[in-house]
Formats: structure tokens, C-alpha cells, sequence
């Protein structure tokens, strides 16, 4: 089990590295910099939800499963991941950057996001309180 463990961190290692490169060859190849924006959104996209995760509901509310601030939380993230994807399509369209740095940005970022997820729910520590 534990040297399963091992392969998946070493593959998602990897395909970090491989989305931080598109990102940072998408900045370098045309010589703007602006691309690099898409990688901060993608970091910093799974905040809100690793913060506003443990703020759950009560057990005796059995009308709605969810929590406000749960809810709050994946609006925020899924915001940031739109502003993600969106950033370089409207800095493409504004000709501030080429397309080839657009789609190795968008590629980039969305293998950055992936993994982050990836690894969240592959390492996911299971509470059993009972």
C-alpha cells in the first residue's frame, strides 16, 4: 500500500513539473510574462475550499445537507478556476498575448489544478467519529 503511495506522488509530481513548465515556456517563449497570473489563480484555487471544508452543518439539520459557508467556499474556488481559464482567452482576444501562449497557459494551468486535486483526494484522511 505504501509503495503505491509512493508511484502516485512520483506521478503527480511529475505532472506538476510538466504544468508549471507549459506555464512558465508559455511566459518565456514570447516574452510576456502576463501568463504567469494563470498559475497563481491555479494555486491559489483550492484555498477556499480547504478553508470553508471544515465549517459543516450540524447533525440535527435534516432539511439541507450542505452549509453556507461550504457552499461559500466552492463559489470562491470555482470562481478562481473560471478567472483561470478565462485570463489568458481574454488576453489572447485583447492581443496582449498569442494564442500559442493562451492554449500552453490554459494547458499548463489546468494540469497544475488537476493534480492539486488529484492529490487532495487521493491523501483525503477519512474521519470516522463514532
Amino acid at each position: 500500500m505504501a509503495h503505491a503511495g509512493i508511484k502516485t506522488v512520483i506521478l503527480l509530481s511529475f505532472v506538476l513539473a510538466v504544468g508549471f513548465l507549459l506555464v512558465i515556456l508559455s511566459c518565456a517563449l514570447w516574452s510576456n510574462w502576463l501568463p504567469l497570473l494563470v498559475a497563481l489563480t491555479f494555486v491559489l484555487a483550492p484555498l477556499p475550499n480547504a478553508l470553508f471544508s471544515r465549517c459543516g452543518g450540524d447533525d440535527f439539520s435534516t432539511e439541507y445537507d450542505g452549509s453556507g459557508p461550504v457552499d461559500l467556499g466552492r463559489f470562491i474556488t470555482a470562481s478562481v478556476v473560471v478567472t483561470g481559464f478565462a485570463l489568458p482567452l481574454v488576453l489572447a482576444h485583447s492581443e496582449v498575448i498569442t494564442r500559442g501562449a493562451c492554449v500552453m497557459s490554459i494547458a499548463g494551468g489546468a494540469l497544475v489544478y488537476g493534480t492539486i486535486l488529484a492529490y487532495s483526494q487521493t491523501f483525503k484522511e477519512e474521519s470516522d467519529y463514532e
